[in-house]
C-alpha cells in the first residue's frame, strides 16, 4: 500500500500531522449545510436612532429634571 501523506521537509510531530489529516478531511468533505435557525433572531434596539430622543417635555413639577435626562 502506498502513502498518501508525505513529509517531504521537516520533522513533524503526530499531532502535527494528525491535524493536517483532520483539515483536509474536512476541505474534501465540502461544506456542510447550516442548522435550520429554530427562532428568529432578537432586534438589535441599541442602534436604534429613536433611542436617543427624549421624551417630550411636560410643563409640571421636576420639568427641569425631564429636560435635561433622556
Amino acid at each position: 500500500m502506498t502513502p498518501n501523506l508525505r513529509i517531504v521537509r521537516g520533522d513533524a510531530t503526530p499531532e502535527e500531522i494528525a491535524a493536517l489529516v483532520a483539515v483536509l478531511a474536512a476541505r474534501h468533505a465540502g461544506p456542510e449545510s447550516p442548522p435550520a435557525p429554530t427562532r428568529e433572531p432578537r432586534r438589535q434596539t441599541w442602534r436604534n436612532p429613536a433611542r436617543g430622543m427624549r421624551k417630550p417635555v411636560v410643563p409640571g413639577k421636576s420639568a427641569w429634571r425631564m429636560s435635561v435626562l433622556p
